[in-house]
This record gives C-alpha cells, sequence and structure tokens, in this order.
C-alpha cells in the first residue's frame, strides 16, 4: 500500500502528532498506560476464556456478547501500544499502510460497538417477549447469521469509506491527530473532491446510529411492555438484569463519543486534552466494559466463581 503524491512519487513515512509532555512525566504517563491496557487485555480475555471454556455460558446471548470483549480487545490494542510507545521514543513515525490499517480496525471497532449492541438487544426481546419461541428462533443458524450479519455489515461499510479515502491522490506527510483515522488520512490530500467522501461519512454514521439505536429502543420498549403487563415480579427482575449491562455499555460509548465530538468544537479546550479525549472512544469503553459485565451478569459472576474457586483448590 502506498501514499501516491500528486506529482507521481509516493511516501512511506508520516509524521504524526504528540502530545505536549515533558521527558520528566513521559515514563509515568507511559507506565499508567500500560497498566490501563494490561488491565483491559486480562479483564476482556477473562470474560472471553469463560464463555469458551464455561458450559453455563453455551448459550445465544453469551455467543452474541463475546464480540464485544473481542472487540474491545482489537480497539485498545490497535491505538494504545503505538501510542504509550511513541511517548516514551519520541519518534512519533508512522508507516503509511501501517497509518491505514490502524484507522480502519478502530472504525471497525466503533462501528462494531452499534451493530453487536443492537443484535444483543434483538437476542433479549425474543428471550423475554417470545420466551415459549426462543430456541426455535436463536437456533444455531440464526445466531450465527446475526453475528456475521454484524460484523460483515460493518467491514463492509468501512472497507467502502477506505477505498473512497485511498483514491485521493496525497502531498501532506504529517498527521494531524495522536492516531490515525479516515478524517487524518484525508487531510494528507491536496488535490481532488472529498465532497464523496464527507457525505459518505455522514451517510454511515447516520446509518449505524440508526440500525443501532432504532433495534435497542424498539427492543428495550417491547422488553418494558412486557415486564410491566407481567404478572411475576421475578420476571421484571430477570429482564432488568439480563438487560441493564447492554445498555449502560451502550450509553457509555455515546457518552464518551459525544465528550469526544463536544472537545473539538470548543476552542479554549488545550490541544493535549483535545488528543486525550480522542483516545477516550477507544481506551474507556474496552476497561469499563468487562467490569459491567462482570457486575451485572449472574450468569458470568457465577461462571467465574466457580473456576476462581477451582483454581484456589488446586493452589491450596
Amino acid at each position: 500500500m502506498e501514499a501516491k503524491f500528486s506529482n507521481g512519487t509516493f511516501i512511506w513515512i508520516l509524521q504524526i502528532a504528540k502530545f505536549d509532555i515533558s521527558q520528566d512525566i513521559s515514563f509515568p504517563a507511559f507506565l499508567t498506560g500500560a497498566l490501563i491496557y494490561l488491565f483491559s487485555v486480562l479483564c476482556n480475555g477473562i470474560i472471553l476464556t469463560l464463555i469458551v471454556t464455561q458450559r453455563s455460558l453455551h448459550k445465544p446471548m453469551f455467543y452474541i456478547m463475546f464480540s464485544v470483549p473481542l472487540a474491545d480487545l482489537l480497539g485498545i490494542t490497535t491505538i494504545l501500544p503505538r501510542l504509550l510507545i511513541d511517548i516514551v521514543t519520541q519518534s512519533n513515525v508512522v508507516y503509511y499502510p501501517t497509518c491505514v490499517l490502524q484507522g480502519f480496525i478502530l472504525h471497525l471497532y466503533g462501528g462494531s460497538v452499534y451493530f453487536i449492541l443492537a443484535a444483543m438487544a434483538f437476542d433479549r426481546y425474543i428471550a423475554i417477549c417470545k420466551p415459549l419461541r426462543y430456541h426455535t428462533i436463536m437456533t444455531p443458524f440464526t445466531v450465527g447469521g446475526v453475528i456475521a450479519l454484524a460484523w460483515g455489515l460493518d467491514f463492509a461499510l468501512i472497507t467502502v469509506l477506505f477505498a473512497l479515502q485511498a483514491r485521493l491522490p496525497k502531498c501532506k506527510t504529517f498527521i494531524v491527530n495522536v492516531y490515525c483515522d479516515n478524517m487524518s488520512l484525508l487531510q494528507l490530500s491536496c488535490a481532488g473532491d472529498i465532497t464523496v467522501n464527507n457525505i459518505y461519512g455522514l451517510v454511515i454514521t447516520g446509518f449505524m446510529q440508526v440500525v443501532g439505536v432504532g433495534v435497542q429502543l424498539y427492543s428495550y420498549v417491547q422488553i418494558l411492555k412486557t415486564c410491566l403487563t407481567h404478572s411475576q415480579s421475578d420476571a421484571k427482575i430477570k429482564a432488568l438484569n439480563t438487560c441493564s449491562a447492554q445498555i449502560i455499555t451502550f450509553l457509555l460509548f455515546e457518552i464518551v463519543s459525544t465528550t469526544v465530538i463536544l472537545s473539538y468544537r470548543f476552542q479554549n479546550i488545550s490541544p493535549n486534552t483535545q488528543k486525550l479525549c480522542g483516545i477516550m472512544a477507544f481506551t474507556v469503553p474496552p476497561v469499563v466494559n468487562p467490569i459491567i459485565y462482570g457486575m451485572k451478569t449472574k450468569d458470568i459472576r457465577n461462571a467465574f466463581t466457580i473456576v476462581f474457586k477451582k483454581i484456589k483448590g488446586t493452589l491450596t
């Protein structure tokens, strides 16, 4: 993959923006970031391992949920290690193919959140509103199809987004953000009409919001109606427990994303704060989500307790 200048030459190495911090705090910043990354990898890895190894979690709900920690690991691994290396080495250079790959995966992660949570909301809707038909509807084929649709649609949309960006000639070598994304790659161009890029970017952003929010809103409204009309209070508690983690996860992602957008709208915010807000969308959810699912999902808590007791028993 090459970045083509308007004069026909090619560039491979790009300069990338960096945090304006002194050498005195570069190591503490690196250590803090490394601990955050290791914590995220550990927690998400535990969730993934439990879903794979514990038979009690071999259910449609958890097969779909498997994509959440997987996507979180993909997102935080794509952005944080390289950023931490730049903080320590102060090199702040990136190869163009690596930059494109990072941008592609980060956009893939962002889009996957909407589609995966929509798939989980659909599963909860069937489980709570149509309990007698749940196993008939949520067959292995249906579950596999829902997961493939979520990832496949996301992959197709992001592929077209980056294909539109790649067609433009490049004549700049500075990435204005501390990580690579579609917008920063577009800003390397100095010729060509980017109207199509801007329109398509807005269209897929709106589409993801409509599908993600629409499916979840419909599902949870129907679930709420079922709870309110159900005579047994334990059914209401079960519904709230199984849905609360997904709702909190979605609200967290929306709040963090909105904070990132607003940080670039106010001129009095320092560049370092804007850059820090920019990476929040790829670091905060991967750190907090496994805690949410561990606390709010009873089956995961029970599976973890069983495994922990087994490990403890073998060590004593």
